[in-house]
C-alpha cells in the first residue's frame, strides 16, 4: 500500500482517465460550437449576463437545485425525484469528499486528476481518528444513497407503474451502454473499496464487504481486478456519455445561464436550441403527458423522440413529427429542464415552408366601416361559426350596458394564428398588420376576444400600445365583481376546462373559475390548470385526421368527468365544438354558462 502511495499511479486508472479526457474534449468542442452558432447579439447578451454578480449566484443556485437535487421532478413525482437526485447528488458528494480527503492527507497529489476518484486504492488512512472515521462514514453513506437510486432505476425499467408512468422511453444502443455502465460503476466501487477496507479503512458499507471477501485478500489479482473493472465501467460511461441521454449532465450546466440570459430559439438545431437538445435527459415524462399518447401509435411522435431525430438531423422525421403535434404545450409544462419544444417545432415548420408564398390581395381592399366604441369585440372564425357564443356574449354586454362594437361582424380577417402554426410567418404578418390598422382606427381602448386561440396571438404577436387586450373570461369576471352583471348562483356544478392557448399559453386560470363560482359550484377535473388535457381538436396539428383525434378527445372528456359535473364549460369555441361531438353531458361555452345565471328579469 505504501508503494502505491509513493508512486501515485497504477495502469488501472487509464480507462477512467482516457474517458474523462474524451468527455472534457467533447464538451469543449460543443461549447465552442454552440457559442459560435449564436448570433452576435445573443453572444453579447449571454456573456453580459454571466458577468452580473446576481446572475452568477442564481446560476449556481439553479445548477445545484436542478442538476443535483432535481427539485422540479420532486414536485411532480417524488419517486422519480428521489431516484434522480440520489444518483446525481450522491455521486457529486462522493467526488467532493474524495477531493477533501486528497487535500487533507496528500495535498501534493491534488493535481492528479484521477487521484481523488481512486483515493482508497492509493492511500492508507487511519479510520480510528475522528476525521478519518467521519470521512469514511460519509463516503459509505453517500455510496449507499447512490446504490439506492441505482436500485430504483432498475425497478423503473421493469415496473414503471411504481413511478406512476404508463410508458418510458425506448433507449438507443448508446443509451443502453451508458445505462448499464452507470449501473455497474457503484456496485463495482463498493466491491473494490471493500477489498481495500482491511488495510485502507472503511465504514458500515465497505467493512462488511471486506469481511466477506477477506478469504480472497491473499490473492493480489482479485484486488486489482476489482479496481480495473471499476475504472473500465467509469471509462465506458464517459465514452458513451456524449452519444447518449447522459449528455444532459454537462449540457444542463450551460443551459441554465443561457436561459437566464433570455436567449431565444431561432433555429431548431443550432445555438440555444442545440443546448436544449443535448440537455434533454430522455426521462420520458413527456410521453404520458402528451395527449396524443391516448393513441399508442402516436407515442413515437412525442417530444422525447423528436429530440432524438433532431440529434440525428433526420429532416423527414423531424418535419413529420413537428406537423403532427397538437402544439398544446403540455410536454413543455412537465419537462424538468423546461425544453422549449413549442419554439423548436415552430422553427422546424417555418423552415419546411420557407419558400411558400401566399397572396392576400383582398387585404388591401378590405376596409370595414366600424363605428367608434370603447370596447371592440373580435369574435374570430370559430366563435362566428358558433352563433350561440356570439348571442350569449352580446346579451351579457347589453345587460352590462357596455359601449361596444364588433370588429368582424358579417366577416373579417383571421387573427393569423393558423398561418403562424403552419409556419407561414410572412403571410400571417400581412394579416396582423391589416388587423392592427383596423383596431387602432376604431378608437377602442379594449379589444375583447372570445376565442382562446385568437387571444393568444393578439397578446403575443400584435403591438397594440394603449389598447388593452382582454379575453372575455377576464372582462366578464370584472363586470360581475363591479356589480354590472346581476348573476344568481344556481344549484349546478360546472367542470371548467382550461383551453391550451388560454391556460398554458397565456396563464389565465383564475378569472374563468372565479366568474363561474358566481353562477354555480365548481367540479374539479382530474387534471386541470397547467396540467389540463388538450381537447384534441387543436388547429396546431397539421396532419392528425378525425380518427387520430377521437381517442384524444375521449381521454380528455374522461378527465373532465372526474367529479361527475352537470356541465362541462370551456372558454374556447374549438374546444366546445370538439367536446360536444362525444361528451355524454352538455358542453357549454363560458358565456352560455354566465347567461344561465342571469336573473330572470334581465333575461326578459
Amino acid at each position: 500500500m505504501r508503494e502505491r502511495f509513493l508512486v501515485g499511479f497504477d495502469p488501472f486508472v487509464l480507462p477512467f482517465l482516457c474517458g474523462m479526457v474524451f468527455v472534457l474534449a467533447y464538451c469543449l468542442f460543443y461549447l465552442v460550437r454552440i457559442l459560435a452558432q449564436l448570433s452576435a447579439e445573443d453572444r453579447k447578451k449571454f456573456f453580459k449576463s454571466l458577468l452580473l454578480p446576481s446572475n452568477a449566484l442564481k446560476n449556481i443556485r439553479d445548477m445545484f437545485l436542478d442538476c443535483l437535487i432535481h427539485v422540479k421532478l420532486w414536485k411532480r413525482n417524488p419517486n422519480l425525484g428521489y431516484m434522480h437526485s440520489s444518483i446525481a447528488f450522491g455521486w457529486f458528494m462522493l467526488i467532493v469528499i474524495g477531493h477533501i480527503e486528497t487535500f487533507m492527507y496528500v495535498p501534493g497529489k491534488a493535481g492528479l486528476f484521477y487521484y481523488p476518484i481512486f483515493f482508497r486504492y492509493f492511500m492508507e488512512v487511519d479510520n480510528q481518528e475522528l476525521k478519518g472515521s467521519l470521512l469514511f462514514f460519509l463516503m459509505d453513506f453517500f455510496l449507499l444513497i447512490v446504490l439506492s437510486g441505482i436500485l430504483l432505476a432498475m425497478i423503473k425499467r421493469i415496473w414503471r407503474r411504481f413511478f406512476g408512468m404508463r410508458r418510458t422511453t425506448r433507449l438507443s444502443i448508446t443509451d443502453h451502454i451508458g445505462l448499464y455502465s452507470l449501473w455497474a460503476i457503484f456496485p463495482l466501487r463498493w466491491i473494490a473499496e471493500g477489498f481495500t477496507a482491511g488495510v485502507a479503512g472503511g465504514s458500515f458499507m465497505t467493512i462488511p464487504i471486506n469481511m466477506l471477501l477477506k478469504n480472497f485478500m491473499s490473492n493480489p489479482e482479485n484486488f486489482n481486478i476489482a479496481w480495473w473493472l471499476y475504472s473500465i465501467a467509469l471509462g465506458t460511461f464517459m465514452f458513451a456519455l456524449p452519444f447518449s441521454r447522459y449528455m444532459h449532465i454537462p449540457a444542463e450546466i450551460l443551459l441554465i445561464p443561457m436561459k437566464r440570459a433570455g436567449l431565444k430559439v431561432y433555429h431548431p438545431r443550432k445555438g440555444f436550441a442545440l443546448a436544449q437538445i443535448y440537455t434533454c435527459p430522455s426521462c420520458g415524462v413527456c410521453i404520458d403527458a402528451c395527449p396524443m399518447s391516448a393513441n399508442k401509435q402516436n407515442c413515437k411522435d412525442t417530444t422525447v423522440y423528436l429530440v432524438r431525430q433532431l440529434k440525428r438531423n433526420n429532416a423527414r422525421r423531424m418535419n413529420a413529427m413537428s406537423n403532427k403535434c397538437l402544439m398544446c404545450g403540455k410536454c413543455q409544462e412537465v419537462c424538468q429542464i423546461g425544453l422549449q419544444s413549442y419554439d423548436i417545432r415552430m422553427n422546424i415548420r417555418e423552415r419546411a415552408r420557407y419558400n411558400i408564398q401566399l397572396k392576400h390581395n383582398y387585404l388591401a381592399s378590405y376596409n370595414p366601416d366600424i363605428k367608434q366604441a370603447k370596447v371592440l369585440y373580435y369574435a374570430g372564425c370559430m366563435s362566428s361559426l358558433t352563433p350561440v357564443i356570439g348571442r350569449s356574449i352580446k346579451k351579457l354586454l347589453s345587460i352590462a350596458k357596455v359601449d361596444y362594437t364588433q370588429m368582424d361582424e358579417g366577416g373579417g380577417i383571421c387573427c393569423g394564428r393558423p398561418l403562424i402554426l403552419a409556419g407561414k410567418k410572412a403571410e400571417a404578418q400581412a394579416m396582423i398588420a391589416k388587423n392592427t390598422e383596423i383596431i387602432k382606427a376604431s378608437g377602442a381602448s379594449i379589444l375583447l376576444v372570445s376565442c382562446a386561440i385568437c387571444y393568444r396571438v393578439f397578446k403575443n404577436e400584435y403591438k397594440l400600445s394603449g389598447i388593452r387586450v382582454m379575453h372575455y373570461t377576464e372582462y366578464f369576471n370584472e363586470l360581475i365583481k363591479k356589480g354590472k352583471l346581476p348573476i344568481t348562483k344556481g344549484n349546478v356544478r360546472y367542470a371548467y376546462h382550461d383551453p391550451c392557448d388560454l391556460g398554458r399559453g397565456c396563464g389565465i386560470y383564475d378569472e374563468p373559475r372565479e366568474a363561474l363560482s358566481f353562477v354555480g359550484g365548481l367540479a374539479h377535473a382530474e387534471k386541470e390548470r397547467a396540467m389540463s388535457v388538450c381537447c384534441g381538436g387543436s388547429i396546431g396539428s397539421l396532419t392528425l385526421n378525425h380518427e387520430d383525434r377521437k381517442p384524444i378527445v375521449e381521454a380528455s372528456i374522461s378527465n373532465m368527468l372526474y367529479s361527475n359535473p352537470d356541465y362541462i364549460v370551456t372558454a374556447c369555441p374549438l374546444c366546445q365544438k370538439t367536446f360536444s361531438m362525444y361528451s355524454p353531458v352538455e358542453v357549454l361555452d363560458f358565456a352560455q354558462a354566465l347567461c344561465n345565471g342571469l336573473q330572470e328579469k334581465d333575461v326578459n
